[in-house]
């Protein structure tokens, strides 16, 4: 019963979707003002990037030439988080315009949304919407879930969720194992070479707060209040599939992404948000800056004792901390936050006065080389916002006329 109500419900979205964009259409985009993947201007990526193989839990994909033979190539990511698409038409266009530009102007291979993505009124609606824009774009994408998605770890409304977005072609979400904690939890294989793996990208379902059921089992004590954490299942299933991949490819390497970043990510900075933030001795610094507290749990479930133990991700990426962009280094593990890109929630300029054009919002760029390596750097909306200031005034230079 609940799989056909599912099934009518997407059905209904796509629906209205398709009316939307007719009435969208005929009224020279008056009307329905909620429609942003009809405004946003984008360009449309050829990829050569195909799926191999998938199950419930993992998608193989590599690159191919024009003649159908896969490629050793060097594979690029584009990463962000925390949208945060609400009910603002104005702010949500400008939040998927920036990440249009980013996306056609990157021109990734995939592209990888760290939680926190759709939050607004009509969601199961609008993340239908969002997964026709990336659609439109035309490249490969997948999403873990944020701890503002939907307020349950595991039913119905958070089912309905991932199974509106999965169902388009370029989406690589899978529902992952019934048995673990949340919904989301998968994997990524990406070859270059048939029987060579040259990356892993694991993914997460973080989800919200410390729950009481979860106490006993996870040794959480009683007076411990906060954000989740990643659970048993969730390691020791991260463990296994690492085991499984090592016996088919040998030793490769991987790396973690999720929502609330780990504990570790915390003891990465010291102060306070009266006097500022700043980094501690025991931690490299790649880049960025810290301008908040860490919104990761006060309980350690050990996740990164045991990326420790496989000896296989090399880095760690998360959202969650929408000012916070730091990339650190800790015990041979890359940290690293994924740009913030969404207008519709705090920012910098709720924790200093600073203009927009410092704002960190933007994206994560990650390069992933033949041999596994990898490079990372940061892009900002702020290289757009001369281009929409330019705009504005030839606009208004046009109406004086």
């Amino acid at each position: 019963m609940k799989s056909f109500l599912m099934k009518l419900r997407i059905l209904l979205n796509k629906t209205l979707l398709a009316l939307g964009s007719v009435f969208y259409k005929i009224t020279f985009g008056m009307f329905p003002a909620s429609m942003f993947y009809m405004s946003v201007k984008s360009g449309h990526i050829n990829t050569d990037v195909k799926v191999v193989s998938e199950d419930n839990e993992s998608v193989t994909i590599a690159k191919f030439n024009k003649y159908g033979v896969m490629v050793r190539d060097d594979f690029k990511i584009l990463a962000t988080t925390d949208l945060h698409l609400g009910d603002d038409p104005k702010l949500r266009k400008k939040a998927f315009q920036m990440l249009a530009n980013h996306i056609t102007n990157s021109r990734p291979d995939l592209v990888i949304f760290t939680g926190d993505i759709i939050l607004s009124k009509f969601q199961q609606f609008d993340a239908v919407q969002f997964a026709k824009f990336m659609e439109k774009i035309g490249v490969f994408w997948t999403i873990c879930f944020g701890n503002h998605e939907a307020r349950e770890d595991k039913g119905f409304f958070k089912r309905l969720l991932l199974e509106g977005v999965r169902t388009y072609p370029h989406c690589l979400v899978k529902n992952g194992p019934e048995e673990l904690f949340g919904y989301g939890n998968h994997y990524i294989n990406i070859l270059n070479g048939k029987d060579t793996l040259q990356q892993t990208l694991f993914l997460f379902d973080s989800g919200r707060d410390i729950l009481d059921k979860y106490r006993a089992e996870h040794g959480v004590p009683e007076d411990l209040q906060g954000y989740d954490f990643i659970k048993k299942d969730q390691i020791e299933w991260y463990k296994s599939r690492i085991d499984l991949l090592r016996e088919e490819y040998g030793d490769f390497k991987s790396m973690v992404f999720m929502h609330i970043p780990l504990p570790e990510y915390a003891e990465a900075i010291t102060g306070n948000d009266k006097d500022g933030w700043k980094f501690t001795d025991n931690y490299k610094i790649i880049y960025g800056s810290a301008y908040e507290s860490v919104g990761c749990s006060p309980f350690n479930s050990g996740m990164f004792d045991a990326i420790l133990e496989k000896e296989s991700t090399q880095a760690v990426f998360s959202g969650h901390d929408h000012v916070n962009d730091y990339c650190v280094l800790y015990k041979g593990i890359y940290l690293v936050y994924n740009q913030c890109c969404g207008y519709e929630t705090y920012g910098l300029s709720e924790k200093k006065e600073c203009d927009e054009k410092d704002w960190p919002l933007g994206v994560t760029i990650v390069k992933i080389h033949i041999n596994g390596s990898f490079d990372l750097a940061q892009r900002f909306n702020s290289m757009y916002l001369k281009e929409i200031y330019e705009k504005k005034q030839l606009e208004k230079a046009q109406k004086k006329k």
